[in-house]
């Protein structure tokens, strides 16, 4: 993605659901033309997206925190069959 092409990022949305950066998204939005009115609306738009990109980014945090410390160092994606799956049952 182009990192100030809105165009770009629009499009990775739709296809890949990846957000901008939000100093991208700043970016932007400083670099097109509003009238006062467009651009305090945007503004507020802006706010609310920072503080939702930043609760969200603490919940994956979260998340992949749990994650990692589940995980055996040796995680299955080699192949071995996790001991909580059917199969594995009669081994």
């Amino acid at each position: 993605m182009d990192h100030y092409d809105a165009k770009s990022a629009l499009d990775e949305l739709k296809e890949d659901a990846v957000l901008p950066h939000p100093v991208r998204l700043r970016d932007m939005i400083l670099r097109t033309q509003l009238n006062a009115g467009d651009a305090l609306e945007m503004n507020r738009e802006f706010q609310n997206y920072l503080s939702h990109y930043g609760e969200t980014q603490k919940v994956a945090l979260e998340i992949l925190e749990k994650i990692a410390a589940s995980v055996p160092e040796n995680s299955y994606l080699d192949g071995a069959i996790p001991p909580s799956h059917p199969a594995a049952a009669g081994k």
